[in-house]
């Protein structure tokens, strides 16, 4: 038998699980170990419908032992540094794990304090709340039920963020739920974006534009939070082209913090000079300087969206290129830039958006998915959890 080799996967989200389930069905005699300290693992994209109240958070929520893969080592530590030089990495318990195939995949990190007078600890507090993680989701459902009137403000900011469609989603979400409590009349719902459209995209912002203009959402384009005064309930925009600052005052405000790559990864050989994202070709994700280092998922510099629905697809490619040098062939694994946004516009309509890096879709269903569908917020609350849980992180779609 010939000597296995140590793959090296480090982060246990859904890249790296689903990275190690391929490597694992595969028929290659590999030793992976995933380097990853939490005992918990989440499905993020359920947060959206958490912030609405449509589940409870536990709902997004599973054991990491149960999805290790069955042959692979977890270490249950963080990584410290990589030293891709020596083909080893370092982690916080001072211990130097080596490797022969590396894969980067630690998601990204959430830099609340980039908004000045923003920190996780005042997120429940003095109406403002955020379903940017699992500790702050419930404070959106009840925020929402303790609104009786006002102006309710969600952001997007200025930086890379996971899911970039989340933002709009809670704000039309927050806006249906007004009307059910037959509060909308009293309420001033404004979407500050610091984008010059709602979604990159055309073909799906043009729904969501007219779904807002329909339900009299003040979209503010342009428009990157800098700054938020608790105390007195204001938020500091600037604007993206003219750099004029305004302050709207707020009763709710929905916080999107910005976002970037971990510091230990930003800090690192394999960072690339512009953001700090791990620096990968974008067809292959292999890195641009090792070539025994891949990356994908949210820590990339991978020119796309940063969901889960791109990780399905970034995968088995990262898989196909690993074994293919193991093999000495040339790399077949190829990432078109395929991602999904499943834009939910109501507790009833969602549109699924899909597509490349060249924003074509590229559809699943044979009808428009920019359409406002409820057999698609069907697919949101039910299908796709389930893909995910029992195909994408078993190595099975």
């Amino acid at each position: 038998m010939p000597m296995r080799k140590k793959v090296v996967i480090v982060g246990g989200g859904s890249a790296g699980i689903t990275v190690a389930a391929h490597l694992l069905n595969s028929d290659q005699p590999l030793d992976v170990t995933i380097i990853e300290p939490s005992n918990k693992h989440y499905y993020q994209p359920l947060w959206t419908l958490v912030g609405g109240g449509v589940f409870p958070k536990e709902e997004s929520e599973r054991n990491e032992a149960d999805y290790i893969p069955d042959g692979a080592n977890w270490v249950q530590d963080y990584v410290e540094s990589f030293e891709p030089d020596s083909n080893s990495v370092k982690t916080r318990k001072g211990d130097s794990i080596g490797y022969d195939y590396l894969v980067v995949c630690p998601g990204l990190q959430l830099n609340w304090t980039a908004i000045n007078g923003l920190s996780k600890e005042i997120v429940g507090t003095n109406g403002i709340c955020s379903n940017y993680s699992f500790d702050t989701v419930d404070s959106t459902w009840k925020t929402l039920q303790n609104f009786k009137g006002g102006t309710a403000l969600f952001t997007h900011p200025l930086s890379m963020i996971k899911c970039g469609g989340a933002p709009v989603k809670i704000c039309f979400l927050a806006e249906d739920y007004f009307r059910k409590q037959k509060i909308r009349e009293n309420c001033e719902v404004i979407f500050g974006v610091a984008m010059p459209r709602i979604f990159a995209v055309d073909r799906y912002a043009r729904t969501l534009e007219a779904a807002a203009e329909r339900r009299n959402i003040d979209v503010k384009l342009n428009h990157d939070m800098i700054e938020i005064r608790p105390e007195v309930k204001e938020a500091v925009f600037q604007m993206i082209d003219s750099g004029e600052r305004v302050t709207i005052k707020y009763d709710m405000l929905h916080v999107t913090p910005k976002m970037g790559p971990p510091d230990f990864l930003k800090n690192s050989p394999l960072a690339a000079e512009d953001g700090g994202w791990a620096d990968v070709d974008k067809h292959t994700t292999q890195h641009t300087n090792y070539e025994n280092v891949f990356a994908l998922g949210d820590c990339s510099n991978l020119p796309t969206s940063k969901t889960g629905a791109a990780i399905r697809k970034q995968a088995p490619a990262t898989v196909a290129n690993i074994l293919d040098l193991i093999d000495g062939s040339p790399l077949s694994g190829h990432y078109d830039g395929y991602t999904s946004c499943p834009l939910v516009t109501s507790y009833n309509s969602m549109v699924l958006a899909e597509f490349d890096y060249d924003k074509n879709p590229q559809e699943s269903f044979p009808f428009d998915q920019s359409k406002e569908r409820f057999s698609m917020m069907i697919l949101k609350k039910y299908g796709l959890p389930s893909m995910y849980w029992h195909g994408m992180l078993r190595g099975r779609a």
